[in-house]
């Protein structure tokens, strides 16, 4: 009866909202790709990737039950299923670079890193990607040590099993945008995969929207002590790697030290799973990545694209880059066992929901102008995209993580803000498409003369 009340009055709400030309906040669809997820899919590749011993970049190519070449044949096997159970919606490929002792000191032998690709064109505009990537190698306690079993369940067979999961659920749907599912290789030798994948983007001019990395989204019970299967951590960088000196300038006497692209895109994630899986606890961690360490997002951020990190909140170092053994009564290794299945659908839900969202929504503007200096009333103004219904000004205290106030100002291209101050706050515009789905926020990056 609740859900009958609860359906009703979204019904009666959108309604409303339409015969004001808003559109509507909440999309049901939504709610459908959530239930899709399936933890029994996921437990089901987890489980045959960590089969194949060790997936370490430089292990076994030719065999089928061991090494990285059965793993990448596996994931492009399943890439292709779910392409055919879609109608051939996937183009699914191999994407490679070689890579060779010179190039890093963990890499013994010559080789080619391999990733394995699979692109769903968006109806629209089909050369705008959102990327969501696991990592197909894993290690032992020496990454050189490429004979050792390496079983990596966690690490990273569950970001790459959620790839596939989330790939199975959307391709059901028709998105404007394209969506790209990937696993990437050779992300313990020095993130040379991704760094392979951005370099190909570049050449072949994609216009990519963002990457939702996923590394490690199966460990509910930190070495800490904490179990939690509802927290999960956000990992951007404030601002782009390659930003100009100008904008490094501009930033001191503007503000937007924490306002970069792939802070956007953590923001975003954090607002569509606040609205839609609110018994999910997103942190947002103002980092790169860990403490000294990195992703395979942080190739694509060297390049000046939007990346993020996902993974679990509560990390246990005893089952990370560990050779399996007992020690002091200690298990050390990255087992199967270690592995919480619905909390990586979890996971990989919020994967999916953001990724529908973002490839459902418009383009972001390209240019946002404010003024109002020595002024009482914020002015804003913006480039029009294709495929907006409206645009949303965005604002928040200067100490705020999240976007915490927007007003809706429809199909316009500028706006007033009247009685906010502009030294008070920081601002933002979005796009907002017909079917309610939101651009990334723009920050302002020209001053309104």
């Amino acid at each position: 009866m609740k859900n009958a009340y609860t359906f009703a009055f979204l019904l009666c709400f959108g309604s409303l909202l339409a015969q004001n030309n808003v559109p509507s906040q909440t999309d049901l669809r939504i709610y459908g790709i959530i239930d899709a997820v399936s933890a029994t899919n996921i437990e089901k590749d987890v489980r045959a990737l960590a089969d194949f011993g060790t997936r370490n970049t430089f292990s076994d190519t030719l065999s089928d039950t061991r090494g990285i070449g059965a793993a990448r044949r596996y994931i492009k096997a399943e890439f292709e299923k779910t392409s055919k159970n879609c109608n051939s919606c996937l183009e699914v490929f191999y994407q490679k670079d070689l890579v060779t002792p010179e190039m890093g000191n963990r890499i013994p032998k010559e080789t080619y890193v391999v990733n394995v690709v699979a692109i769903q064109r968006g109806t629209k505009y089909p050369n705008r990607y959102v990327i969501m990537s696991g990592d197909i190698d894993s290690r032992a306690s020496n990454t050189m040590d490429f004979e050792t079993d390496a079983p990596g369940a966690n690490d990273n067979a569950s970001g790459m099993a959620g790839t596939l999961e989330a790939a199975r659920v959307l391709s059901k749907y028709k998105f404007e945008n394209s969506i790209i599912y990937v696993g990437l290789s050779g992300e313990e030798q020095g993130l040379f995969g991704g760094k392979g994948l951005a370099d190909y983007a570049k050449r072949k001019g994609w216009d990519i929207i963002g990457i939702l990395n996923n590394d490690m989204i199966g460990n509910i019970e930190g070495v800490d002590g904490v179990i939690s299967n509802r927290d999960f951590r956000i990992f951007s960088e404030p601002v782009p790697a390659n930003e100009t000196e100008k904008q490094r300038n501009a930033r001191r006497f503007y503000g937007g030290e924490v306002d970069g692209i792939s802070r956007q895109l953590a923001r975003y994630i954090h607002k569509n799973v606040s609205n839609y899986m609110p018994e999910m606890n997103p942190m947002m961690i103002y980092r790169l990545d860990r403490f000294g360490r990195g992703g395979h997002h942080r190739p694509f951020n060297d390049l000046g694209f939007a990346g993020i990190r996902i993974m679990e909140a509560h990390e246990n170092y005893t089952q990370q880059h560990q050779d399996i053994r007992i020690e002091d009564g200690i298990e050390f290794g990255d087992t199967v066992e270690h592995v919480n299945f619905p909390y990586a659908a979890k996971l990989t839900a919020v994967n999916a929901i953001n990724l529908a969202s973002l490839a459902w929504a418009p383009p972001s503007p390209q240019t946002v102008e404010i003024g109002g200096i020595v002024e009482a009333d914020v002015k804003l103004k913006w480039s029009k995209v294709d495929g907006a219904a409206g645009y949303k000004i965005y604002w928040r205290d200067t100490t705020s993580p999240t976007w915490d106030h927007s007003r809706f100002v429809g199909d316009v291209s500028e706006a007033t803000l009247d009685g906010i101050v502009i030294d008070n706050s920081f601002f933002g515009v979005a796009a907002v498409g017909a079917n309610g789905h939101e651009s990334l926020v723009v920050f302002p990056n020209a001053i309104l003369r």
